[in-house]
């Protein structure tokens, strides 16, 4: 089999020509993205301020957890 023909390197060739007549669409499966994702999209959505209040916050729960129990 040849390897340019292969179905990798076909479904990355429409990946990019998708990316090129859509550049918008890149932007939207971003914004989707963080209604599934986990922390680091939680994160990232937050920015450095509010990473900052979510570890305090974090670590003031597991502060006064530890003194409770």
């Amino acid at each position: 089999m040849d390897p340019k023909k292969s179905p990798e390197r076909n479904r990355e060739k429409l990946r990019q020509e998708e990316l090129k007549r859509n550049p918008a669409g890149n932007i939207n499966d971003s914004f989707n993205r963080a209604n599934n994702g986990g922390l680091v999209d939680l994160v990232g959505s937050l920015g450095w301020k509010g990473t900052l209040i979510l570890i305090v916050a974090i670590t003031i729960g597991f502060i006064i957890f530890s003194l409770l129990f």
